[in-house]
């Protein structure tokens, strides 16, 4: 027996303006439940706000397969190099660029 599940999916605001980040269409296509993809029902539902997604769930559903989900995205997007999946809380994913270092840079280019 679960209990209701909620996960959150959220991207900093003002960044990531171009991209469609907050677009649910890429959960709903490849979420499996029962196996199947596409296969919603009422056991998942997915829901969409300025910044972030929300994902509510009647069964079991881990935060990890959320993060796969969102790197999966990534990949398919050419934004694997630019983008990260954090963890805020316990119930929250942001979506954040890599950060890089000044002072790396400039002792790379002093060598």
């Amino acid at each position: 027996f679960w209990s209701q599940q909620l996960w959150s999916l959220m991207r900093q605001y003002g960044k990531f303006n171009r991209l469609q980040l907050t677009s649910p269409v890429f959960l709903w296509e490849k979420v499996k439940v029962n196996g199947k993809t596409g296969n919603l029902g009422n056991v998942i539902h997915i829901e969409c706000f300025k910044n972030k997604i929300i994902v509510v769930s009647e069964k079991q559903f881990s935060k990890r397969y959320l993060k796969y989900l969102t790197k999966k995205y990534f990949k398919k997007n050419n934004l694997r190099d630019w983008l990260q999946v954090v963890a805020s809380d316990k119930e929250t994913y942001e979506l954040r660029y890599f950060q890089i270092s000044q002072d790396e840079d400039a002792s790379e280019s002093e060598d």
